[in-house]
Parts: structure tokens; sequence; C-alpha cells
């Protein structure tokens, strides 16, 4: 590792530091009521544990799996101290994070195919999708990528504005049409356009409702379906994103969206202006979708590769 890569490197751990800082606090102040006048862990600290994770948005069922993890080890070491548990915790909530069968990636770069990279953009509106994308676009750029956005959020002016926007600011052009446009017809345009520029990477955002499972699916597999007849294995990704504020209402919008069409990668936003960060780790467990990106700041360079090591070492340390 170059002199460079160990400064950028260390910015970004501080950086996710401090985007985790309150999530952080949250947790370690339970903790300590959870361990108060105890010396050794013993049902009384589990049961206490127990709710500090699910209090914590980690999420029951995750919450339930640590806890085995941790009796387990308190049955076979026979005495663990409280002082113990942070480091346990750690460690456990790490090695349930590594069995799940996604890699950690070190950087943003991209599988090779034939023709542009498609990303499929979905979620809520309001979770922070486009200027996900945005941010997405400006890191693409940097490595030299060719770079295309089409703004298929036909039903939200907004969206369209403010994906020109970042368009304007990253340096790459925005495919679009007049609101209400079918939004199938934009994706098939914006691919069209990137296929015959020769772009390395096309992102598409997409309406963001929840209205009617049903229309959602429809509509997120007629574009599916136009785009395949400009690329045939497009999209390479579907991108659920999801606010980490919001807590175990993320789990419900990802139950509806992974219902809804098939999500290869998730993106965790907002992390920084809240203490449910542990979101993420239910999150990472329960679908067993790779948790590709997370926000933990407004910057360009706050959105981050997830490392599910340094994610732990940062709520942890």
């Amino acid at each position: 590792m170059g002199i460079f890569s160990k400064i950028f490197s260390k910015e970004k751990k501080e950086t996710l530091d401090k985007g985790l800082e309150k999530t952080k606090e949250n947790i370690f102040s339970k903790l300590a009521r959870a361990v108060v006048g105890k010396s050794k862990v013993d049902e009384e600290v589990l049961d206490n544990l127990e709710e500090v994770l699910i209090t914590s948005d980690v999420g029951v069922d995750t919450t339930l799996k640590i806890i085995e993890r941790i009796q387990e080890r308190v049955e076979r070491d026979k005495y663990v101290g409280t002082d113990e548990l942070n480091g346990i915790l750690k460690d456990e909530i790490a090695a349930l994070l590594e069995e799940n069968n996604s890699t950690d990636t070190e950087d943003f770069s991209l599988p090779e195919v034939d023709g542009p990279y498609v990303i499929m953009v979905v979620g809520v509106n309001g979770v922070g999708k486009t200027t996900t994308i945005g941010k997405l676009a400006a890191q693409y750029t940097r490595l030299g990528k060719k770079v295309y956005l089409g703004a298929a959020d036909t039903f939200r002016a907004a969206a369209v504005e403010q994906l020109c926007i970042w368009g304007e600011r990253v340096g790459c052009p925005v495919i679009k049409q007049k609101m209400g446009s079918d939004p199938a017809s934009v994706a098939f345009d914006t691919l069209s356009s990137a296929k015959a520029n020769g772009a390395d990477v096309v992102i598409i955002d997409t309406a963001g409702r929840l209205h009617n499972k049903i229309n959602l699916m429809n509509e997120l597999s007629k574009i599916k379906q136009v785009m395949q007849k400009i690329i045939p294995n497009a999209p390479h990704d579907v991108m659920l994103v999801l606010d980490g504020s919001t807590g175990q209402n993320a789990f419900e919008q990802a139950k509806q969206f992974t219902k809804a069409t098939e999500v290869s990668s998730l993106a965790i936003t907002k992390l920084d202006g809240t203490a449910k960060g542990g979101v993420v780790i239910g999150i990472s467990d329960q679908f067993k979708i790779p948790v590709r990106y997370i926000g933990v700041g407004e910057g360009i360079d706050h959105l981050q590769v997830f490392n599910k090591r340094e994610f732990v070492d940062s709520l942890f340390k």
C-alpha cells in the first residue's frame, strides 16, 4: 500500500468513526447500564444485552443469533467478566457478518461486462436515492469511467431536477423526458445513448413509490425488460437504497422491495445523523444481500464502500 493509500484509508476510517459516533454513544451508554453492578456475564446481563441490541435497531432475529453466540462462549469459557463484553460483542458481530456470503471490496471498481455496466436504483422517496446516485457517479468519474444517468423517476419533478444538478456537478450526461413519461422509455433512451457513445457505467433512477406492490413489481419488471433489448444482461445490479435513520422501517422497506424485484445490493444512507446504525448489522444478516455502500455524511466522499470489519471496529473500539 502506497503513502497516498495509507493516508486515504486513515481519512476514510476517521470519517466512518465520526459518522457512527451517535450510534456508538447510544450503544455504549446502554451497555454501561446493562452491566452496572455486575462483574460476570450471567443470564441477567445477557437479558439486558438482548434489550440493548433490540433497542439499537439490530433486529430481533439477528439479536437472538448474537446472544446465542455469546451464551455458547460463556458456557465454554466458564467465566467471562463484564469488562470483556465489549470485545466479545465486537468479535461475535464481526463473525456473524463475515458469514454473509458477500465479500468486502476496497474501492468503487466494477466488474467487466460486455457494454456499459448498468445499475438500476430503487427505494422510496426521501431515502437519499438521487443523492446516492450522484455520489456514485462522482466516484466512477474519478476512476476515469464514462457515466450516463437516466432520470426514470418521471413522477417527481424534484427527482429529475436533482439528478440534472448532479449531472452538471459531476460532468456526466443525464437522459430525461417530460414529466409523466413512461419510465421504461427513459431507461431505453438512456441505454441506447450510453451504448452508442461508449459509456462505461449507466445508473437508472426509478420512482420511489410503495403505493401498491403489484404495480411496483410490474413497473420495475417492464423497465428491466426494455433495458434488456439494448443490453441483454441489464441491469447488472439492482441497488436498493435505505435510510438508516428510519431504523426498523428500513427493514420493512427491504422486505417490500425484495418481494417486488430481485435486489442484488444495498446502500444504507444517513447513518451520521442517527443513533440507529445498528440497523446495518441486522439488514446485512437478515437479507443476505451485500451492503455495498453506506452514507456517513453529506460530502461526496462520505458515501463509502461498506467494509464489515471496519464498520464493527468503529462501533465497538
